[in-house]
This record gives C-alpha cells, structure tokens and sequence, in this order.
C-alpha cells in the first residue's frame, strides 16, 4: 500500500480549510483516509498551520510521499529539516541545534515580511491623502475663476 500525506478540503464555499491526512495513494481527495496529522488555514493572515509533528516524522520514516504543497508546509514547520537530519544519523544535539537556527530564520523573515506589509499599508494612505488633497486643491481654483 503506497501511502501519500495530502491536503483533504474542508470548510465552506470559497472559504476552504484542508485537513493534513495519511491516505492510500489510490483514495480519492476527500475520501478515506489512515490518519489526520493537522489542519491548514490559507485564508489567515499569515496561513495557520497545526501540525502534530511526530506523527508527520512517523509516516515519512513509513515511506510516505507527501504532495507538493504539503512538503512545502511541513518545510516551512522545519519536519522536514528535522526528517532528513535524522537520515543523516545526526546526534539530537545537532538536530535541535539546526533546527533552532532555523527557527530563528523563520522569525526574522516574518518580521522583514510584517514590515514590508507595514510600510506598502502606509504608502497607500499616503498616495490616498495626496490624491484627495490635490482633487480638493484642484476645484477651488476653479471656484475662484467663477467668482472674479
């Protein structure tokens, strides 16, 4: 049986959550599956990602092929950083060691990306402020020609 880790839909009409599963690579999407191993959120600000990590590390160990997008989740949890240390046979102070470094990368391109967010916000109200203080400058001297 080839097990695939794999996004199951959840959620309402345009507003979807997928469940993180360990499912027979022949069951359909929202069909049966082994074990949900997490939930996922994109419509959140940033994404929600819950994961139980040690089971994620359980089925890869199993063999299981995740898809695409959940690697990339499970990437950006750092499993899979952890998953290929431990192919490594590296000592779990290494292990914890990297993966606080890793952690500590993670949290500053958060930060640089809330900041980035931050200032796009501030020059939008600064374009808007200017555009309705020129469309407001823009009449009056049109009300000044009628007057004279």
């Amino acid at each position: 049986m080839a097990v695939k880790l794999r996004l199951q839909r959840m959620g309402k009409k345009k507003q979807p959550v997928y469940k993180l599963v360990a499912a027979d690579s022949r069951s359909p999407r929202d069909g049966k599956f082994i074990e949900a191993i997490g939930l996922y959120n994109p419509l959140t600000d940033p994404a929600t990602i819950n994961l139980k990590e040690e089971r994620a590390l359980y089925w890869l160990n199993c063999g299981a092929q995740p898809t695409e997008t959940v690697k990339s989740i499970l990437s950006r949890k750092g499993v899979i950083l952890r998953y290929d240390l431990m192919k490594r046979k590296s000592s779990p102070e290494q292990i914890e060691q990297e993966l606080e470094k890793f952690k500590m990368l993670q949290e500053d391109k958060a930060k640089r990306l809330s900041e980035k967010k931050e200032k796009k916000k501030s020059t939008k109200k600064k374009a808007s402020a200017a555009e309705a203080t020129g469309a407001a400058s823009e009449t009056k001297p049109a009300e000044n020609a009628n007057e004279g």
